[in-house]
């Protein structure tokens, strides 16, 4: 099973870059580009444990339905995505933060499974892997510019 890890080190205090982790607002900004839309249980807001939310975005030239549901969290420092229905056959998504003195080190664990059996095998390999790792790095790159200004206040505004 394909597992990707990235390490994003953050400016910013672990309860901010945790809650801007969990945001589907924060979500559909950093996914603009595939018109990723929130179109069914959490649409907005702070998603929480127990809670789902359906996406429909484009991707690789194909229109989806993914739905992800909140199966472990540990404010601040921990929560788990697990697909429901979607594209893959299987995926995981743990969020781990840890304090660093004035900074956040933020850990993304992304395991998946794509359908297909061999091909779908061939494809991770060729090409899947990295689009996925790009998206990752793409919405933690998102989450670090907000933290670290005063933008995260336009998507947590209970915090601001």
């Amino acid at each position: 099973m394909p597992r990707i890890y990235l390490e994003t080190r953050i400016s910013a205090p672990v309860e901010t870059v945790f809650d801007l982790s969990r945001s589907i607002d924060l979500h559909k900004l950093s996914t603009e580009h595939t018109k990723e839309q929130a179109i069914a249980g959490k649409t907005s807001g702070l998603i929480a444990l127990g809670e789902t939310v359906t996406w429909r975005a484009k991707h690789l030239g194909f229109t989806q339905n993914l739905t992800s549901k909140i199966t472990d969290h540990n404010y601040p420092l921990f929560f788990a995505d697990e697909m429901i229905p979607g594209a893959f056959k299987e995926f995981r998504h743990e969020h781990r933060f840890e304090r660093h003195e004035n900074t956040t080190l933020m850990i993304d664990v992304f395991t998946y499974q794509s359908p297909l059996g061999f091909f779908g095998k061939l494809a991770d390999f060729v090409f899947l892997k990295k689009y996925l790792s790009n998206l990752l790095e793409r919405r933690n790159l998102i989450i670090k510019d907000f933290a670290e200004t005063e933008k995260w206040q336009q998507v947590l505004k209970e915090k601001a």
